[in-house]
């Protein structure tokens, strides 16, 4: 699943293959942006917020969000592609790189200025370079919801999802009902942006320390299968009321209270 540290990754794959090149290929297959045209113009750079992704193109900026299936991929001209052509929304190409973005539920592009029409909502990013910890303690620490609701609620933090969410509840023993002013917050927090900065950079998300398939997790996709602690099932459930957006999480009814 894109989580922060995907989205930082695949920001700084993007912007080695087209920062500083002219858009020589540039096509949106969304209907709203279909007929506009940005070959011609510079790539100034490709930039993370969060879990979105700020491609800023000449004066404008191509945001995307890659949701639950999203994915950018970066070939050379001519290069084949490893997916089927009807499942590519984007395509930004210069005359070294084609960046292709497959499966983004959400694209849009506005004039870099406006950058914070889309964004400005977001909260401190631990991966970004002006992180705010004190502001992202303050506004986790304001929110009265269950814990894992005010993780995921990308205006206390930016960055974080379901498996940081779960994950990081386990390793603090934190039940993901627990209302948050019932919280040690600030421990929280640490361990999460401590743990994204260390998956940033590699190629496999871990929170075990095992960089194994199937084996990176303590409860994240492991519903009704032993914790690795204490040997009781995980059980799997859903938090929060919005009906639109999934809120799935994963405990150990036992190693959290």
């Amino acid at each position: 699943m894109p989580e922060g540290d995907t989205v930082f990754r695949t920001a700084r794959r993007l912007d080695e293959a087209l920062a500083g090149g002219e858009v020589t290929r540039f096509d949106l297959r969304v209907p709203r942006f279909a007929t506009l045209d940005l070959t011609g113009q510079h790539v100034h750079g490709v930039v993370p917020r969060g879990k979105h992704l700020l491609m800023r193109i000449g004066d404008s900026t191509l945001h995307s969000h890659l949701r639950m299936d999203g994915a950018w991929f970066a070939y050379r001209p001519g290069e084949r592609w490893r997916h089927p052509a009807f499942k590519v929304r984007a395509i930004v190409g210069t005359s070294e790189r084609d960046a292709v973005g497959v499966d983004i539920a959400e694209i849009e592009v506005v004039p870099t200025r406006d950058e914070d029409q889309l964004v400005g909502y977001l909260g401190p990013d631990p991966l970004a370079h002006d992180w705010d910890a004190a502001e992202a303690l303050r506004r986790l620490g304001a929110d009265t919801r269950s814990i894992h609701v005010a993780l995921l609620d990308q205006r206390n933090v930016a960055g974080f999802g379901n498996e940081y969410a779960a994950e990081l509840l386990f390793l603090r023993g934190i039940l993901p009902t627990r209302p948050t002013p019932e919280v040690d917050v600030a421990a929280l927090l640490d361990l999460g942006v401590r743990t994204i900065r260390v998956n940033r950079d590699r190629r496999n998300r871990t929170f075990t320390g095992i960089d194994r398939p199937g084996q990176g997790t303590w409860v994240y996709g492991r519903a009704g299968r032993p914790c690795r602690r204490c040997g009781t099932l995980i059980r799997r459930g859903e938090q929060g009321a919005d009906p639109t957006r999934e809120r799935v999480t994963f405990w150990c009814p036992v190693c959290q209270h």
